[in-house]
């Protein structure tokens, strides 16, 4: 099983930074390990929304079935991966500096099948999904800052 936690601190409330993860669909702006999601359920947020998602990492290519388990808004949501690759994952929001910052955490537990390696391929793509989520909290930054940005702009007219 792969455990990862990465967490990255944001000059945004952590109501702002829900806006901007609460639409699942649009998490591929941020994640490039995300290629496409389509979703399977006639809901596309809360808990029970199930959702594909065309994963790619280097040459790795497959499509991730994941289930939405856990959805407080502001807070926290929730995953279960239920295709070739296994288990779950939570995006965690505390807030920092009474409130005017936050931190995003997110921590994922995955069990890959034999054929990419099980244990061992865990272990080895451990360090490698550690930097691709690295560089997805750094777009998370942008992402947050430019919906801020495009808030605070004045209305034109």
């Amino acid at each position: 099983m792969a455990e990862l936690t990465v967490s990255v601190e944001l000059d945004a409330s952590t109501e702002q930074v829900w806006a901007c993860v609460e639409d699942i669909a649009s998490h591929v702006e941020w994640m490039e390990d995300a290629v496409a999601i389509r979703f399977t359920s006639p809901t596309t947020s809360g808990v029970g929304t199930t959702f594909d998602c065309d994963t790619a990492v280097g040459p790795f290519r497959l499509v991730d079935h994941m289930e939405i388990t856990e959805w407080d808004p502001g807070r926290a949501m929730g995953v279960r991966h239920v295709g070739m690759v296994t288990g779950s994952g939570v995006f965690r929001l505390e807030p920092l500096d009474g409130g005017r910052r936050s931190r995003f955490t997110w921590t994922e537990e995955l069990t890959f099948p034999w054929w990419m390696g099980g244990p061992v391929g865990a272990t080895c793509a451990r360090p490698v999904l550690g930097r691709i989520w690295r560089r997805n909290l750094v777009n998370l930054q942008s992402v947050v800052a430019d919906s801020l940005r495009h808030d605070a702009a004045p209305a034109a007219g």
